[in-house]
């Protein structure tokens, strides 16, 4: 008798396990949390528009039809860590957030990365550049997207130092992402042959750029590098027009550009600039079609930056991992590990992969913005100068410090 009920009692408990594991497996909800700066320095550059590159690649991703019941919330971090870890600590403890998005400011999105490990969720990074997320930093459930700080100075600073710019002064910013463009710069300069004769760190979101530049001008480097974004370039660029300091035969070297700073700025003063990016509106008509909608939708009407392009190819990626899986098990890191299993395919970005340390690799390209004469409209800012392989434009695997290829 009592061995019937033992085995009456292994037979329920396996059938419940089964039915939970089918339930598992079945599931098809998605709760995603779109982080940003939503009205501070950046806010042009991921922001809303990060949030409707997220509904976009619901939208087009087909899942609806499909049965998945997905919903979209947004915060704002307000560029302060401690803000952005708890946002997301509510996301996931009272919202059920899955994944979380975008999160340009690379002290919050180390920040989050780790709180995100400690849930278990997925979180797709576009819009911090710090490569220490997928270095010593990287985490099983973090995967970064369109480009990093290691891009940047591979891009601008390998070019810019090789026809002639070999001595370099920084402007950088005063965070983790721009003590992270330095260092990477800094190596791509001296690896081609160049010099750095010194830097000065900068306050984020600073008015007056005047102090730091003129120490830039003072130093007579060939380059002064602004290791800065969003409206920080933008005001240090305006601010050295004023200054006369290109005029004076100084070139400046924008580590960080995006579509909407050159919009800001105008041709007339970005003209010349060099810059180094992952994605640009008008590449092909994939880029066109995608950017032309999008214009259409945001508020402001402007052409999607590489950061709310990254957005939408993540989650598309995603949502084929999470197809591929059978339904959400709400299992960060088995999601990301499908992830990079599947070799990643959109109309942004192109064909490319996704390493063991959570790096996206696609091709990268060297931009000059062009003379008022040249821009034939709108938006038309853009000249390609050099097209950086996949291979090239990313942290070599061999050379990553991600402990998670010591396992």
């Amino acid at each position: 008798m009592k061995k019937k009920m033992f085995a009456s009692l292994l037979l329920g408990t396996a059938l419940s396990l089964s039915a939970a594991g089918i339930a598992s497996a079945q599931d098809k909800t998605v709760k995603i949390g779109s982080l940003s700066d939503q009205s501070g320095l950046y806010a042009d550059l991921g922001g809303p528009g990060s949030t409707l590159a997220a509904q976009m690649a619901v939208e087009d991703s087909g899942m609806v039809a499909k049965g998945w019941k997905i919903d979209i919330i947004s915060g704002d971090h307000q560029n302060k860590p401690d803000i952005g870890v708890n946002i997301v600590r509510q996301w996931f403890d009272v919202d059920k957030v899955d994944v979380v998005v975008d999160v340009p400011n690379s002290g919050v999105a180390l920040a989050v990365s780790n709180l995100i490990k400690e849930k278990n969720g997925v979180f797709l990074n576009s819009g911090a550049g710090t490569s220490d997320l997928t270095n010593k930093q990287c985490t099983p459930n973090t995967i970064h997207w369109v480009y990093d700080t290691y891009t940047l100075a591979h891009g601008t600073g390998t070019a810019l130092t090789k026809s002639g710019g070999d001595t370099w002064f920084f402007v950088t910013a005063d965070y983790a992402f721009g003590a992270a463009l330095e260092r990477d710069t800094t190596a791509a300069v001296q690896a081609s042959g160049g010099k750095v004769l010194g830097g000065v760190k900068a306050p984020l979101s600073t008015a007056d750029f005047s102090s730091f530049l003129l120490q830039a001008q003072a130093s007579k480097a060939k380059i002064i590098g602004l290791a800065n974004a969003g409206a920080d370039t933008t005001n240090s660029i305006k601010q050295a027009a004023e200054f006369g300091i290109t005029a004076g035969g100084q070139k400046l070297a924008g580590l960080l550009l995006f579509i909407t700073d050159i919009h800001a700025l105008g041709l007339k003063t970005a003209q010349g600039l060099n810059f180094t990016e992952t994605f640009y509106w008008d590449m092909n008509d994939g880029t066109r079609a995608f950017s032309k909608r999008f214009q259409e939708r945001i508020k402001n009407h402007n052409m999607p930056t590489m950061v709310q392009a990254g957005v939408y190819s993540s989650l598309l990626h995603y949502f084929k991992a999470l197809e591929a899986l059978g339904g959400n098990p709400h299992d960060g890191a088995k999601v990301v590990a499908k992830m990079k299993e599947m070799p990643t395919d959109d109309p942004l970005f192109g064909k490319g992969s996704i390493e063991p340390n959570g790096r996206t690799i696609h091709p990268a390209y060297l931009f000059e913005a062009k003379k008022p004469s040249e821009s034939k409209g709108p938006w038309d800012y853009y000249k390609l100068v050099a097209t950086i392989s996949a291979d090239d434009a990313f942290t070599p695997l061999d050379k990553s410090t991600c402990p998670l290829l010591k396992k």
